[in-house]
């Protein structure tokens, strides 16, 4: 089992992202002939989706290569907000599915149709649910150990997809057993609402990526426990110590900015000698971090908002 992670940390998210693009043809190929045999609503919606699924997959793609490609003189922090882009413009596709698919319902729900050949179309939805969940497993994994948001955005979808597909499965056949013609529409609604609402968190949490959101609070508190280990104190005063700690994340990277204050009467290479093991031990702490930090002596106090370190 372990050779087994070990080996699927080691997959790209390009290779997982063009894995989910052949998935998604497959999927639609199956879905759509599902929708075929019955003519049910529920696996039209369900087919829909999958089409997403596959546009989804194609835009990650390329901002995903646009996200590693290295930083230049227009873009010297790097291009790693890319997969921002990629995360909400997926949320956006859900969302124009789901009213695609609520659009469709509503016309079904006035006037039922029956649905045929049930043990076909349930096959094949539930074969391409497996699929798309055993991708979602993997992606989920290289995801969290990569940071990818556009790799957990597409693991994301793919989970709704799998939900989706449940709830389609589980209406039609509330439909053999009933007789009630109407519950196609009615699942068909409810799948709608939920994959909805995963397309607005979605574009939520891609807009606060953008707008360069401060690192998650168990980042924080490693980077306050590494801070914490190189503070000084010589009897009640403090020798070196840190504030106006700042940090935003933009994609895989984070970033820390600092102050580190020491006494005045070090020399220069002292001082950066200890800059330098302070961030070498950010960095190492924290997977994807990047530290800047200004040195002060300890009489020196900046603050950012006083009017008199604008001038």
């Amino acid at each position: 089992m372990n050779r087994l992670n070990d080996w699927l940390l080691k997959l790209s998210p390009t290779t997982l992202l063009w894995t989910s693009v052949v998935v998604a043809i497959i999927t639609i190929v199956m879905k759509t002939a599902a929708w075929y045999v019955t003519d049910s609503v529920g696996l039209l919606s369900d087919a829909m989706e999958s089409f997403v699924n596959l546009a989804s997959a194609i835009f990650a793609l390329i901002m995903v290569t646009v996200a590693q490609q290295p930083a230049d003189e227009e873009h010297p922090y790097g291009h790693h907000k890319a997969e921002y882009f990629s995360s909400g413009f997926e949320g956006v596709l859900i969302m124009g599915a789901a009213v695609a698919i609520i659009w469709a319902s509503v016309h079904r729900l006035f006037d039922p149709q029956p649905v045929v050949d049930l043990g076909w179309g349930l096959s094949l939805s539930v074969a391409s649910s497996a699929l798309n969940g055993l991708l979602a497993w993997v992606m989920f994994k290289v995801a969290k150990a990569q940071r990818s948001i556009a790799l957990e955005a597409d693991a994301k979808h793919l989970v709704t997809d799998v939900w989706t597909s449940g709830g389609v499965v589980i209406g039609l056949l509330l439909v053999l057993y009933t007789g009630w013609l109407w519950l196609d529409a009615v699942v068909a609604m409810g799948v709608a609402l939920n994959i909805m609402k995963e397309g607005f968190n979605l574009i939520w949490r891609s807009s606060q990526g953008l707008m360069d959101e401060a690192v998650e609070p168990q980042v924080l508190s490693q980077i306050k426990e590494v801070l914490a280990g190189f503070e000084h104190k010589r009897g009640e005063v403090q020798i070196i110590r840190f504030d106006h700690i700042t940090t935003r994340q933009a994609g895989q990277r984070r970033f820390v900015d600092m102050h580190m204050h020491m006494p005045a009467s070090w020399s220069l290479g002292r001082a950066a000698a200890l800059r330098t093991s302070v961030e070498q031990a950010l960095m190492s702490a924290v997977p994807g971090l990047r530290a800047s930090i200004q040195l002060l002596p300890n009489d020196v106090e900046a603050h950012f908002e006083d009017v008199r370190d604008l001038k």
